[in-house]
C-alpha cells in the first residue's frame, strides 16, 4: 500500500505518517511539499490514494487537484486548516473524494482513509437502480436524468445510491454516515450537510424538480421523486 502525502509541513507528514502505520504497519508513505512534485510522483509511484493539502508554496491545492483529475481517478483526500463551507464546495466539485479540517482527530482520520479505500476498491453497487428519471451511468460516478448527466465523487454517488434504494423514506444520519465511513463520528452530519448540498445543486442541473433531497429536521434525508421508484 502507497499513500502520496502533499504537504509542506514536516510535523504534519510525520503526524499522518504516524497514524496511518497504526492501520497499516507496512504503508509506504511518499511526502511531496511541491505540488509540482505530487504530480510526477502519481504518475510514477501509482499511490493508492493522495493526502492533499491546500496551503502548498507552488501551487494552490484547489489547482493541484484540477490537474491530478484531468489525468487520473485516484481517491483524494483533501487535509486542511480551512475549513469554510465554500472551500469544502469548492474541493468536492473539483473532485476529491473527501475533506477533513485540521486540526484533526487520529481515529477519525484513519477511519476516513479506511472508508475511502473501501469505497473505491471494492465492485461496484447496484447502478441498475432506477428512480423516477434517475439512474447511474456506467459508474456510481455518472448519474442521469432524461439524457441529461453529472459527474459525482464517489461519495457524491454513495449518498445519491443510498438516498435512491430508500426513495421515498426517511434515511437517518447514522445511516448515511455509517454508509460512508462505517460509523457516525463526531462532525459527520456537518460533512454529510456539504455533500448534500453540492449534491442537490448537481441534481438541479440534470433534473429540476423531478428529485429533490429534502430535509427531515434533526432526523436525516428523504429523496422525493416526482414520479414512482423502478428497480
Amino acid at each position: 500500500m502507497k499513500f502520496l502525502i502533499i504537504e509542506d509541513d514536516q510535523a504534519i507528514i510525520e503526524n499522518v505518517t504516524l497514524i496511518l502505520q497504526m492501520g497499516w504497519p507496512t504503508i509506504e508513505i511518499i511526502p511531496a511539499r511541491l505540488a509540482s512534485r505530487g504530480l510526477q510522483l502519481i504518475e510514477i509511484k501509482k499511490p493508492d490514494l493522495v493526502i492533499l493539502d491546500l496551503g502548498l508554496p507552488d501551487m494552490s491545492g484547489f489547482d493541484t487537484l484540477k490537474q491530478i483529475r484531468l489525468f487520473s481517478r485516484i481517491p483524494v483526500l483533501i487535509l486542511t486548516v480551512r475549513g469554510d463551507e465554500k472551500d469544502v464546495v469548492q474541493g468536492l466539485a473539483l473532485g476529491a473524494d473527501d475533506y477533513i479540517v485540521k486540526p484533526f482527530r487520529q481515529m477519525e482520520l484513519l477511519a476516513r482513509v479506511k472508508a475511502l479505500l473501501r469505497r473505491t476498491s471494492v465492485p461496484e453497487e447496484d447502478i441498475g437502480i432506477r428512480v423516477g428519471h434517475l439512474r447511474f451511468g456506467r459508474s456510481i460516478t455518472e448519474l442521469l436524468s432524461d439524457g441529461h448527466r453529472v459527474q459525482l465523487t464517489v461519495t457524491e454517488g454513495k449518498i445519491i445510491h443510498h438516498l435512491m434504494q430508500k426513495a421515498g423514506q426517511v434515511v437517518t444520519y447514522k445511516s448515511l454516515a455509517e454508509t460512508l465511513w462505517g460509523e457516525e463520528y463526531p462532525g459527520a452530519r456537518q460533512s454529510l450537510k456539504v455533500y448534500v448540498n453540492h449534491l442537490r445543486k448537481k441534481l438541479e442541473l440534470i433534473g429540476g424538480q423531478q428529485a429533490i433531497i429534502q430535509n427531515e429536521a434533526g432526523i436525516g434525508y428523504i429523496l422525493v421523486t416526482d414520479s414512482p421508484s423502478l428497480h
